[in-house]
C-alpha cells in the first residue's frame, strides 16, 4: 500500500487547527480539497479516521493511532527534504519564527534588514507570543526557530542560551507604592498589578503577585504606557525602561521579596528538521544582534 504524504499532512492540519476551514487556510488550499484529501485516505485505508458527528470533528480510535505514526512518516520526510535542501544552492521558500514579546525586536529587525540587504528570496514570517504561548505557536505552526523567555525542554529541539535579560518591578513616581521605602505582599494586595497576558491562555506568569486586582494588557509597550499613567504596578525588561528609572520618571518598588530578577530566553530550532541555508544564515544574525543589543541595553 502507498501511502499519499499529502493526503496525511491534510488530516495532520484538519486536527491540528481543528477543522476543515482553518486547515485549509493553513494549507493554502479549498476547504473541499483538503476534505477530498482525507476522505481519499479514509478510503485507500479502508478505515474512518474521522468522527464527523460533533460540532468538531475529531480523531476515531483508528486515526488516533494512524495518525500518530503518521506525524513520524510526515516528520522524516520533511527531515529528508530538509537534508536534500542542504546539497543544493537553493533556499527553502519559507520561514517562520516566534519570538517572546518581552524581548527586544531591534535584534530581529535587523537580521531580516540584512536578509533582505543580502537579497534573500526566502519568506520570513515573525509572529510575536507571550510566555507559555511562544512555545505553543512554535508547535502548532511547525515553525523554524523560537526565541523564548519560559522554555520548556524537548529532545527534539535544539536550545542554546542567550544573555540574560533583568526585570525590574516599577510604578510611577506618583503611584502610592512609590512613597513607601519596603513593600510587603500585603501591600502589594492593595494594589493594581500590570501584566501581560499568557497568549497561550495556560495561566499567569509565575511572577505574578496573586492579588485580586490586575490588569491584563496586550504588550509591553501598552505595560509601560500604563506605568506613566500610574494605574499599577508591574515587572518591566530593564532593557526598555532604564532610561526611565535614571531620570526618575518610573521608579522601583522596593518589595521584600525581591524587585528584580533575571532569565536567560532560549534561541530554539529543531533537531528532526535542519535549517536551511536562510534559516542557518537567520540563526546566525539573531544570535549576533541579540548579544550586541541587549548587552548594549542593560543585559548582563
Amino acid at each position: 500500500m502507498s501511502i499519499d504524504l499529502e493526503s496525511l499532512a491534510a488530516l495532520d492540519a484538519v486536527v491540528r487547527h481543528g477543522g476543515f476551514g482553518r486547515a485549509a487556510q493553513h494549507l493554502h488550499k479549498v476547504q473541499s480539497a483538503v476534505s477530498y484529501q482525507v476522505r481519499k485516505l479514509e478510503e485507500q485505508l479502508g478505515l474512518a479516521l474521522l468522527d464527523r458527528e460533533g460540532y468538531r470533528v475529531r480523531l476515531t480510535p483508528a486515526g488516533e493511532t494512524l495518525l500518530a505514526e503518521g506525524r513520524r512518516l510526515l516528520g522524516n520526510a520533511a527531515r529528508f527534504e530538509a537534508l536534500a535542501r542542504q546539497f543544493t544552492d537553493g533556499w527553502e521558500p519559507r520561514l517562520l519564527l516566534v519570538a517572546d514579546g518581552i524581548l527586544s525586536l531591534d535584534a530581529v529587525l535587523s537580521a531580516l534588514k540584512t536578509l533582505a540587504d543580502e537579497h534573500v528570496p526566502t519568506r520570513v514570517q515573525v509572529k510575536i507570543e507571550f510566555m507559555f504561548g511562544v512555545q505553543y505557536r512554535f508547535e502548532k505552526e511547525q515553525a523554524d526557530l523560537m526565541i523564548v523567555k519560559d522554555y520548556e525542554p524537548d529532545r527534539q529541539l535544539h536550545a542554546e542560551p542567550l544573555p540574560e535579560i533583568e526585570c525590574v518591578l516599577c510604578t510611577s513616581p506618583d503611584h502610592p507604592l512609590a512613597a513607601v521605602g519596603e513593600v510587603d505582599l500585603a501591600l502589594l494586595h492593595e494594589h493594581v498589578e500590570l501584566t501581560v497576558q499568557d497568549s497561550s491562555d495556560r495561566g499567569d506568569d509565575r511572577h505574578m503577585f496573586g492579588g485580586d486586582r490586575v490588569y491584563y494588557l496586550s504588550g509591553f509597550s501598552a505595560k509601560q504606557q500604563a506605568l506613566h499613567m500610574g494605574l499599577g504596578y508591574g515587572w518591566m525588561p530593564l532593557y526598555m525602561v532604564a532610561d526611565e528609572l535614571a531620570r526618575g520618571a518610573l521608579v522601583e518598588v522596593r518589595y521584600r521579596g525581591g524587585s528584580r530578577y533575571r532569565f536567560t530566553p532560549m534561541l530554539v530550532q529543531r533537531l528532526n528538521k535542519p535549517l536551511g541555508r536562510a534559516g542557518r544564515r537567520l540563526a546566525e544574525l539573531l544570535r549576533l544582534g541579540v548579544r550586541v543589543r541587549m548587552e548594549g541595553m542593560g543585559a548582563r
